[in-house]
């Protein structure tokens, strides 16, 4: 058994925290304020994100960085993108070298394209913060459900050793050396998942939705390659895997905020409504800058850019796409 550090009360880090604990390891989720880790350490659950689910004994929550980070050997960060740099700026002097840290998050930085992993190790100093990422819906895996997820490290004894602690019977972790794609798999399916919400929304059927979930796959891979990721690993659970659950569950914040907007609401009016972040919203915009950089063709992104700016409506963003030339679906990316 290990000591494990999460970064976040959010559903995933409560989830990952609360996983982890029924495993048998010794479990310590950090909280921002002292009001909220009292908060969650005295009602032994986190009900404004997993209701109703108790902490196991093996979990702890507490305010201070080097009582959650100062003896573990795995730390996982769980927040929102926005926020990855500020929570791993606060915790930098408390993590151990020799810990294993690995990155929750799927986005892309908004200012400087950056992956997760590299935002985290900037803040904490490091060149090794790898990354967890696959299709993980945290209220399926908080209930038992049986998921599988994908593991990703430069390091491959890392990856092993964070994968023998992650792993169970209910959990299945399979590991990469494809950090970039593993983590744009899971950062750019979110983009995929609001015109899944769109199409959901507007009734088009199961055609049209699996023909734009397969031509969303596409688009993302040519992103990924060209940002250096492996074409293999948009066909695994970090890429397809993660894609098909997002694009289908109730549960997908993301697909949500698609059918949300086909009922005629505004992106902003969505979001604010939200108690947790649908993480494609901002990825769509920070996508689209690293696409133009690169001279990569993203129809489905743009169209999704015009949807959340309020400069083109659901439907019509299908039938534009509809509408392209035709062109061979292997050949010119179109």
């Amino acid at each position: 058994m290990a000591n494990v550090g999460i970064v976040g009360t959010t559903s995933w880090g409560s989830t990952l925290a609360i996983m982890l604990a029924r495993f048998g390891h010794d479990v310590t989720m950090w909280a921002r304020t002292h009001d909220d880790a009292e908060l969650l350490q005295e009602a032994r659950r986190n009900d404004r994100f997993l209701p109703g689910v108790d902490f196991p004994d093996g979990l702890i929550v507490t305010a201070n960085t080097d009582e959650a980070f100062g003896s573990a050997e795995l730390v996982l960060l769980a927040v929102p993108s926005s926020s990855v740099t500020q929570n791993a700026t606060t915790i930098a002097a408390s993590v151990p070298a020799h810990a294993i840290v690995i990155s929750a998050t799927k986005g892309i930085d908004t200012r400087t394209g950056k992956r997760m992993s590299q935002l985290a190790g900037d803040a904490l100093g490091r060149h090794d913060v790898g990354a967890l990422s696959g299709p993980n819906l945290a209220l399926e895996i908080v209930e038992g459900n049986p998921a599988t997820t994908t593991l990703a490290h430069i390091d491959a004894s890392s990856a092993e050793t964070a994968q023998a602690l992650l792993n169970s019977r209910v959990f299945r972790v399979y590991t990469s050396s494809d950090l970039i794609g593993v983590e744009l798999g899971g950062a750019l399916k979110n983009i995929i998942a609001i015109g899944a919400g769109f199409i959901d929304g507007h009734g088009l059927g199961n055609n049209s939705k699996s023909a734009f979930v397969t031509r969303g796959l596409a688009e993302i891979t040519r992103l990924g390659v060209a940002m250096g990721a492996r074409t293999e690993t948009f066909s695994g659970l970090s890429g397809m895997g993660d894609l098909v659950a997002t694009c289908y569950s109730e549960l997908s914040r993301n697909r949500y905020v698609g059918q949300e907007l086909a009922k005629g609401r505004s992106a902003a009016e969505i979001v604010n409504g939200m108690d947790q972040v649908a993480e494609g919203v901002t990825t769509t915009q920070a996508a689209l800058a690293v696409a133009e950089s690169l001279g990569v063709d993203m129809p489905i992104a743009s169209v999704t850019r015009a949807v959340l700016a309020g400069e083109l409506d659901p439907r019509s963003a299908i039938e534009g796409l509809m509408t392209r030339t035709p062109v061979s679906e292997t050949g010119t990316p179109h």
